[in-house]
């Protein structure tokens, strides 16, 4: 299935350095994986994109794919290569399985992690960032927006709200953190039950029954997994 000195040649090809990946797998090998492992349509993961033989040779093969890579050959290797295969290049197993270019990917750079080591809501983190992990983690499908206001949207009948400010732990009743009787009237209204997410409430139970509310409290109602 392939070499080292195969897969050199391949990458050289590609890349005009004298050696601009130290331990690239050759095209064959992966095929030989992804044909064992997959069927057409399906999504093949590589956490460690390396050169991105993976995605190249998934592309090629008809599949879908995810990779993950730290390292900046994410953007000096992995995205030029994967850009040459839509544009038809004929290294590799392109002749084989007879390539002849087409296609896209998406490239993500990740932003600040909404949790540090230790399981606590980064500091850092922004409204909006917030905001798309508390949606998915309710309802189990991405935040189509960007949210401007508390109001993060319905789904399946339920109206989901996030008040925070950028400060955790900022409890003060005019932080826009804390679910007050002011701020519940200057939400925008939803009819059926809605859950909101904040630092405190000062609503009592009564209130927050009629109002069909479920508050949970930020930090420790968002969930890490």
């Amino acid at each position: 299935m392939g070499d080292t000195e195969e897969s050199k040649k391949e990458i050289l090809a590609l890349f005009s350095e004298d050696d601009p990946f130290g331990t690239p797998k050759p095209e064959r090998l992966l095929e030989r994986i992804i044909h064992i492992s997959t069927d057409p349509g399906d999504i093949v993961l590589d956490s460690f994109l390396g050169s991105g033989t993976t995605c190249a040779v998934a592309h090629k093969m008809g599949r879908r794919y995810i990779g993950i890579e730290m390292g900046e050959h994410a953007v000096t290797h992995c995205v030029p290569r994967l850009q040459k295969v839509i544009d038809g290049e004929q290294g590799g197993i392109s002749k084989a399985v007879n390539w002849q270019g087409g296609g896209g990917f998406r490239f993500y750079r990740l932003g600040q992690p909404v949790f540090d080591e230790e399981g606590r809501i980064n500091r850092a983190i922004s409204f909006s960032t917030l905001a798309a992990h508390v949606w998915f983690s309710e309802t189990g499908v991405p935040l189509s927006r960007v949210p401007d206001s508390p109001w993060l949207g319905a789904h399946e009948g339920v109206g989901y709200y996030l008040l925070y400010n950028g400060i955790l732990s900022d409890k003060r009743p005019d932080s826009g953190n804390v679910l007050t009787r002011r701020v519940l009237q200057g939400l925008p209204p939803f009819e059926g039950p809605k859950v909101i997410y904040g630092e405190t409430s000062r609503l009592p139970v009564e209130r927050l029954k009629g109002e069909r509310i479920t508050f949970k409290q930020i930090p420790y109602d968002v969930k890490a997994r």
